[in-house]
């Protein structure tokens, strides 16, 4: 038996690389990895990637407001195996995130179990279940009209939407925050109503400016409440994208008993729990730095909300205490701004009008390919339905050049030489059924050409008319803050209440 021959060695191949050309390559892939793909939000729809994904594989799953509660384990191996290359912990502390109402302004994801507190963490994914909460559909709304862009997964087999039509400004609504190489996201939530009514206001007058706009948008609206201390610093993140302000929880000071007075705590800063304020409170009583101070309890509960009682020992003055509370305590709180958001695929720091002016632009592009598409449906079908008015006028001739053709496609060409049809409408008149074609659905079908015909030309007009489209945007716009007033157990205002709710607030209060 021959020798089977040795293999011949492979040849060698080494490259020499400087190490500092490498390591700079290398950092520049992790950095743009980081900003594009995991840290910053876009600027139109205002969410990050893995935001995105949740809420477009929730709505791909069903979950509707309506529809009952799923484990959020099963929503995070979704999102993971189709759409998000990264582990589950990541997508779960984003998806608690987006359930948070003291986290958002308007909450995306409606969640059930345990999902955490300001001063705890939430319960794992197999123990808590999700939906989407309602504002999400006006987000995810319309993306099988080609309003979007899709682009491919991570691995090619599915397709995610490049950014979600959103009905409504999220980004200035529920503000982001994240961190990537070399910058940084800190943006505040703000109300629904104002950020609506700036926006329409910018539609109508898009020469509009920061100033003008602020009358309807005066300040961030944190869900927890607060008051905030001056306006400076929100004019210098509304103008120029950064921004410093302090912000005070809201308190009283009330009789605790027959001979003692206490400081009631109703509202705290952004992200300021009760109990970190009690420990803070605690460390400087222990330090000696915070005098007068004789209990501190938190009586918090679901039906009240939030409501911590400072007692005050006998002959403080209790407007001197709290003075020494807001110095060396949470309850006064600093929250920097930094609107970096991603605009066109480039990281920029946008002020007030930037963003919404990529809000409005965005919408404008959504409601236009919407426009297209229906336009276009609609257009197919009016031609099949005059085909099929066509057939009904002559039906006993239809069948009886259906019935003489030998195969199928004699009777289309038959069809389509006797009755001058193109090969869409020939088709269809072989595939229909015969209890179609009767008196009624002869009445049918022209009712439904003249609607038609109605909705191709509005949606014609509205195509050629930059105004109208305008008009749209900001109809849409009142529609979806009227809605989420609705949900939330708030009367509806029409057109002119919302316009009515544009005056400004109060300058230094945020209304939760």
């Amino acid at each position: 038996m021959p020798k089977t021959p040795p293999p011949e060695p492979v040849e060698e191949r080494i490259q020499d690389i400087d190490l500092s050309t490498e390591m700079q390559g290398s950092f520049l892939e992790y950095a743009y990895s980081v900003i594009y793909s995991r840290a910053l939000p876009d600027a139109r729809d205002g969410l990050k990637p893995v935001q995105r994904r949740i809420l477009y594989q929730m709505a791909e799953m069903g979950l509707r407001p309506d529809r009952g509660h799923v484990k959020s384990a099963r929503v995070v191996g979704e999102v993971m195996g189709k759409l998000h290359p990264h582990g589950d912990s990541a997508i779960y502390d984003a998806l608690v995130r987006l359930a948070q109402e003291w986290a958002l302004r308007v909450p995306l994801v409606d969640g059930h179990g345990n999902f955490g507190s300001l001063d705890d963490g939430p319960a794992a994914a197999r123990y808590t279940e999700a939906r989407l909460a309602a504002a999400a559909l006006a987000l995810t709304e319309n993306l099988d009209e080609d309003v979007v862009d899709f682009i491919p997964n991570y691995d090619g087999q599915f397709q995610q939407p490049a950014v979600l039509p959103a009905a409504f400004p999220n980004l200035l609504v529920n503000g982001a925050s994240g961190i990537a190489v070399g910058m940084a996201t800190n943006m505040a939530p703000h109300n629904l109503i104002e950020v609506v009514a700036a926006a329409t206001h910018l539609l109508e007058h898009p020469d509009a400016t920061t100033e003008e706009l602020m009358e309807f948008v005066p300040g961030p609206d944190f869900p927890s409440g607060g008051i905030l201390m001056g306006l400076d610093g929100v004019k210098d993140a509304y103008t120029n994208g950064r921004g410093a302000l302090k912000v005070r929880g809201k308190t009283s000071i009330e009789p605790l008993g027959p001979r003692r007075t206490g400081i009631i705590v109703s509202e705290l800063p952004y992200m300021v729990g009760p109990e970190r304020l009690l420990e803070k409170i605690r460390d400087a009583v222990q330090a000696k730095k915070l005098q007068g101070i004789s209990d501190v309890t938190d009586l918090t509960d679901r039906n009240h909300g939030l409501r911590v009682a400072i007692g005050i020992k006998t002959g403080f003055d209790p407007n001197a205490v709290l003075e020494q509370l807001y110095r060396l305590t949470p309850l006064e709180d600093s929250f920097s701004i930094n609107n970096v958001a991603l605009v066109e695929g480039q990281p920029r720091t946008l002020g007030l009008k930037e963003m919404l002016s990529v809000y409005v632009g965005h919408r404008l592009e959504v409601i236009t390919r919407r426009s297209r598409y229906r336009l276009k449906r609609r257009e197919e079908r009016l031609h099949l339905v005059e085909g099929l008015l066509i057939a009904i006028l002559d039906i006993d001739e239809v069948i009886q050049v259906i019935r003489s053709s030998d195969d199928s496609e004699q009777a289309r060409a038959r069809l389509r030489s006797v009755f001058d049809l193109s090969e869409l409408q020939a088709e269809y008149i072989l595939e229909l059924r015969l209890r179609r074609l009767t008196k009624f659905s002869r009445i049918e079908l022209e009712t439904e050409r003249d609607a038609l015909l109605a909705e191709i030309a509005a949606l014609r007009e509205l195509l050629g008319s930059p105004v109208l489209l305008r008009a749209a945007v900001a109809k849409e716009l009142d529609a979806a803050a009227e809605e989420r007033m609705l949900r939330r157990g708030t009367p509806a205002p029409g057109r002119e209440c919302v316009r009515l709710r544009r005056q400004p607030r109060s300058a230094h209060e945020s209304v939760a």
